[in-house]
């Protein structure tokens, strides 16, 4: 099940956001060593968790975090345009109908098989979001492994310049524009093909 959760349901969605902020603690500074802060040991929390970020996040019957993505408004500060701006190499794309996508996690508690399928429901999820809430275009800042994998979902996705080196890791930013035909294309390429997420509607 995919749970949104924004400013408007947030106080309501504790279990959620916890299990979700122990996964990116799991991920991000236990398995891939970012130097990031742990907010009680346990959960990775930093600045761009405010009130305007919206979390995607898909729930086993259980309530347990499988994924989860954040996306944050590029008319507030993010991590592209306030942590990496010298990955683009033109101006920054912003505007009311331009997110960027934040901290795409996978819990490390799966086999390959059903990771491969959550990273799906994922990437289908927030191409979905963007259709039913008038986004046109993603931004986002990926290491170069996984920035190639993005690419190669399907969707109309181009650099945003050439990648650099920061702290020993080679990062480069990516836009996505997503259109009527995105799923479509997700589809095409096996990516969002039979992908069918239940949503639990804001509260």
């Amino acid at each position: 099940m995919l749970v949104i959760v924004d400013s408007r349901n947030r106080s309501h969605e504790h279990t959620v956001l916890r299990s979700m902020f122990e996964a990116r603690k799991s991920v991000f500074i236990d398995l891939l060593k970012w130097n990031l802060p742990a907010l009680s040991g346990r959960y990775e929390v930093d600045r761009f968790d405010d009130r305007h970020a919206i979390y995607l996040v898909l729930v086993d019957d259980g309530g347990r975090h499988l994924a989860s993505a954040r996306l944050l408004p590029s008319s507030q500060p993010g991590i592209l345009n306030s942590l990496f701006p010298d990955l683009c190499e033109g101006n920054l794309p912003t505007g009311p109908r331009v997110f960027e996508i934040t901290r795409f996690c996978l819990s490390r508690d799966m086999r390959a098989v059903q990771r491969r399928a959550v990273r799906n429901q994922l990437v289908a999820a927030i191409a979905t979001y963007a259709l039913d809430h008038g986004i046109d275009t993603y931004t986002g800042v990926a290491e170069f492994a996984w920035l190639q994998q993005i690419l190669a979902f399907g969707w109309d996705c181009a650099p945003l310049g050439l990648p650099k080196l920061h702290d020993g890791a080679l990062l480069g930013a990516i836009r996505i524009e997503i259109a009527s035909d995105t799923l479509g294309r997700l589809a095409a390429a096996g990516v969002a093909e039979g992908v069918a997420v239940e949503l639990r509607q804001a509260a």
